[in-house]
């Protein structure tokens, strides 16, 4: 019976071990985001469109190969977002606070564009970035995204 509660214990312990050490993060300020990585089109043009509803502690972080300006806009999301557009670097280009659900037509819904070039973007829910004082020229730290350490 011990041989069996001792398994048991082990294999519980590998697993929750297995779940947080590989999941992707940021950390803004101090403060650890585990985030879903968006880094192809599909999952781009697909974001956080028809959720209910985002865990505090988590986002969703979309990456390109290269900066450009980038504009996001809140079609079919549901969630008030605070969208925030870094640089290569990660340091924080601009941030779209408090943007709204778009509940207006398809093509009515009201762009929000980066103050720059942008090659990553953060959504996190509306007013964390304030909440954590996040501001332009700040730099955030990310874990476990291949090719981002």
């Amino acid at each position: 019976m011990n041989r069996i509660k001792l398994a048991t214990m082990a294999v519980t312990m590998l697993m929750l071990a297995g779940c947080t050490a590989s999941e992707p993060y940021v950390e803004v300020k101090g403060k650890r985001f585990i985030v879903e990585v968006a880094n192809d089109d599909a999952s781009r043009a697909q974001g956080l469109m028809f959720r209910d509803e985002l865990a505090d502690d988590r986002g969703m972080l979309f990456v390109w190969r290269q900066s450009a300006p980038r504009a996001f806009w809140m079609k079919n999301t549901r969630v008030p977002l605070d969208i925030i557009y870094l640089d290569r670097n990660l340091q924080v280009v601009s941030i779209a606070a408090n943007t709204p659900p778009c509940r207006l037509r398809q093509g009515r819904c009201p762009s929000y564009p980066s103050a720059g070039p942008a090659r990553y973007v953060l959504e996190i829910n509306a007013g964390q970035a304030a909440a954590l004082g996040l501001e332009p020229g700040d730099r955030i730290e990310v874990g476990n995204i291949a090719g981002l350490e």
